[in-house]
């Protein structure tokens, strides 16, 4: 019997994400800086397609399913706050009636290689959520601030040419 090799698994701890800027509405150039990479967590990357259910007359074992609808998770960024006001302006921005500022995230994995192994794209991402860490005097933890964004779409990107580290 032939020895099949399996892949290696990835582990889920080295990723970047990258925000492209996609103009919709008409924001001012350079008021608006968004970050890229130097996240901790990264979830929410997740996409369902809701069934439709067809009963039929005379269909008495189960009733046909047909593909409906995709909906998109909230995806959640965490990381430990800085000086950087990044994500904060964003959310602002938006908040202040600049409703049309979305931008396209792309989040790479790595392998323990340092090279881009596979990517997800967002579509027309947006931030929906800011939260700051809580103060605590007793915690000991990093202060973590984390954004949730809605988007309109995920895709699979090619990650091929990506590396974790820059050539210098």
């Amino acid at each position: 019997m032939a020895d099949i090799q399996q892949p290696a698994p990835y582990f889920p701890f080295r990723f970047r994400l990258d925000f492209k800027e996609q103009m919709v509405g008409q924001a001012p150039e350079g008021e608006l800086a968004i970050c890229s990479g130097a996240f901790s967590e990264c979830s929410g990357l997740e996409a369902s397609l809701e069934p439709k259910v067809i009963k039929e007359g005379g269909r008495n074992w189960g009733a046909a399913q047909r593909a409906g609808k995709v909906t998109f998770s909230t995806v959640i960024l965490k990381r430990g706050i800085t000086q950087s006001k990044d994500l904060w302006a964003w959310f602002e921005y938006l908040g202040n009636g600049h409703y049309g500022h979305r931008v396209e995230a792309v989040v790479t994995m790595f392998d323990t290689a340092g090279k881009g192994v596979m990517a997800w794209t967002l579509s027309n991402a947006m931030p929906i959520k800011f939260k700051t860490a809580d103060l605590n005097a007793k915690a000991s933890d990093i202060a973590i601030e984390e954004i949730h964004l809605a988007h309109e779409g995920l895709a699979r990107a090619s990650a091929a040419k990506e590396t974790l580290f820059e050539e210098a």
